[in-house]
């Protein structure tokens, strides 16, 4: 019961636009007695958005982890629990550390979409300034170059935590000595 709700969830919420979701919860749910701000609509609708994703970068991530460890796992006595606690998951989730990296910096320049339902976000107050004194370009190029920024922040932060994470000589090379085959 509970993997299919999870299923429907995620297929749903991967398989439709998110600006459909954000119609929905904004202009849809009042129709039937609940009425969300903007800025609420627009939180619900990228964290149900993001976190579909997020549960499939996991779901694939745990996948990966060869069967044999939670057999060793098991073996010495572990729960199932515990097996997965203890020893699936810390490695699933390093595994998926660089889809979710993804996911954020996509979460992050996705709230430009949040300005459709009126959230006065970066991208609406971009408009609002260039409707005024009819510098489009500027604005835009000023508005772009802000959300480079921020992703390259973001980007240098998870390259960092995903280096730290590591484990020497298991998954990405050393990208300063090149590998000879």
């Amino acid at each position: 019961m509970v993997s299919t709700i999870c299923i429907g969830y995620i297929e749903i919420f991967r398989g439709t636009p998110l600006l459909v979701q954000l119609f929905i919860l904004y202009f849809g749910l009042p129709a039937i007695g609940i009425a969300l701000s903007p800025l609420h609509s627009a939180l619900l609708g990228l964290s149900l958005n993001s976190g579909a994703y997020q549960a499939e970068y996991l779901r694939g991530s745990i996948q990966a982890i060869p069967s044999g460890q939670m057999i060793a796992a098991r073996t010495l006595g572990m729960t199932k629990m515990r097996s997965i606690k203890n020893v699936i998951l810390p490695q699933a989730l390093r595994i998926s550390i660089p889809a979710w990296s993804n996911e954020l910096i996509y979460l992050f320049k996705y709230t430009s979409i949040a300005s459709i339902i009126q959230v006065n976000e970066l991208t609406k107050e971009g408009v609002l300034i260039a409707s005024r004194n009819f510098r489009y370009i500027e604005i835009f190029l000023i508005i772009a170059l802000i959300y480079l920024i921020f992703t390259f922040i973001m980007t240098e932060i998870i390259d960092r935590l995903t280096k730290k994470m590591s484990i020497p000589g298991i998954g990405v090379q050393d990208r300063a000595r090149p590998r000879l085959i």
